[in-house]
């Protein structure tokens, strides 16, 4: 279904690319948005990827789990991670703003392979220039790891504004391709980059799977008082000038933030880096680190309010969704090369093993697991281990399954088998 946008004018009436008044062309109902206030897009989150092999004095930092150990020159808190996150220890300096996620649970320690993960939180973000930042990340890389190989990197894009409020029917008026959406109404706990948040009033609206795209919609104040860092981010907001270029200094303490997010797993950047291209070259981009894929960041931007349509009725976006896609831009010191380049993913699995492949074979693995009476938990690890796993992830993420989705549907299936074939299978 094509989606349209509201006609927008001036405060004058006339027709303005810019303007805040929005007339609906079928029923002349009017949109004042002049009151909405944007404060600044950026990129809230950033997470580079390396493949090499672990140096072999790094291991010895974790001998004592919660000392403070000596690193690239800092202090570091050290430590044991959950398995969740796909590594087994961490190197931790929230004052700096950085976090390092070492050793991944699915490869040998002393074999090459995706061995470390940089997690960069807003201000340290905020601090660097995306060249000075990825200088800083490859020299942490180059201390943990000898062959040292960039493995693509993840990033979140955050709009802060204010002057608007989610409508009561989110949920109901966006459109997404996405299988997933959760409505977080009395928050009781969330988990953020590199804290945790728990507070009791406020809505937050997620999209998407973790393993593809999000989208994730939540009042920034609440979230930041929670976590104790409002007096950050106001500052942040004061010293930004807004996208209303007559009104440079509009953050209104008065009125909450809302924060609208972006959220790109690695996986779908690799996507965007093969599959987009230079227009004037037909060169693809092939990025593999966040600041050779910083000028592409106001493209991914408007993707993703493409992917995922707020409607304000059927064939026609809410004027917001229109605002926020056409007049923001990612605020980072880089030229953009959005008009230079088209925006495509690439969905191609390795080798020319086609997704039917992938999904025959998973459905013949489950058939012998219910078999042999294995647990989905042993066989999806042992499947993690396998050479093949690369492809059948990616093949689910394009499908906009994460492993953790992935992982409840073998379970699923696995118990189904059971119940109805018990020991005949």
């Amino acid at each position: 279904m094509t989606v349209k946008n509201f006609v927008r004018l001036g405060l004058n009436g006339e027709d303005c690319a810019q303007g805040r008044i929005f007339v609906d062309p079928g029923t002349g109902r009017i949109v004042d948005l002049s009151k909405a206030r944007l404060l600044r897009c950026g990129v809230d989150t950033v997470r580079q990827l390396y493949r090499g092999m672990i140096q072999p004095g790094i291991m010895c930092l974790f001998e004592t789990p919660g000392a403070i150990v000596e690193f690239a020159g800092q202090r570091w808190h050290s430590g044991r991670v959950s398995k969740d996150s796909g590594y087994q220890y961490k190197l931790q300096n929230a004052d700096l703003g950085f976090v390092l996620l070492i050793k991944n649970f699915n490869a040998k320690i002393e074999n090459i392979g995706p061995h470390l993960k940089i997690e960069v939180s807003p201000h340290a973000i905020d601090a660097f220039s995306p060249e000075r930042l990825q200088e800083r990340l490859d020299y942490y890389a180059s201390h943990v790891l000898t062959n040292v190989e960039r493995n693509q990197c993840a990033v979140h894009l955050a709009l802060d504004l204010q002057g608007w409020t989610p409508p009561s029917d989110l949920v109901a008026r966006m459109h997404c391709r996405a299988r997933s959406a959760r409505d977080i109404s009395g928050i009781k706990e969330i988990q953020w980059t590199l804290e945790s948040a728990t507070y009791g009033k406020g809505q937050s609206f997620l999209f998407g799977s973790a393993g593809g795209v999000q989208l994730a919609i939540y009042n920034k104040t609440e979230q930041a008082r929670a976590v104790d860092k409002l007096d950050y981010w106001e500052t942040v907001w004061k010293r930004r000038d807004s996208f209303d270029e007559a009104d440079p200094e509009n953050y209104d303490p008065a009125h909450d933030v809302w924060r609208i997010e972006l959220r790109y797993h690695h996986s779908v950047i690799q996507q965007f880096a093969s599959g987009s291209f230079d227009l004037h070259t037909g060169q693809t981009i092939e990025t593999n680190s966040y600041s050779s894929f910083a000028p592409h960041l106001d493209g991914l931007w408007r993707y993703g309010l493409r992917q995922f349509k707020l409607l304000i009725r059927p064939g026609y976006y809410e004027p917001i969704w229109t605002l926020i896609r056409d007049d923001v831009r990612v605020d980072i010191p880089v030229d953009s090369l959005l008009d230079e380049t088209e925006y495509r993913r690439s969905y191609k699995t390795s080798r020319g093993f086609s997704g039917k492949n992938v999904e025959l074979f998973l459905g013949n693995f489950i058939s012998l697991l219910a078999r042999e009476r294995v647990g989905a938990k042993k066989a999806f690890h042992r499947l993690k281990e396998w050479e093949c796993w690369p492809v059948i992830r990616d093949h689910y993420a394009a499908k906009d399954m994460s492993e953790g989705a992935l992982y409840k549907h073998i379970k699923n299936i696995l118990e189904e088998r059971h119940v109805r074939w018990g020991r005949a299978v």
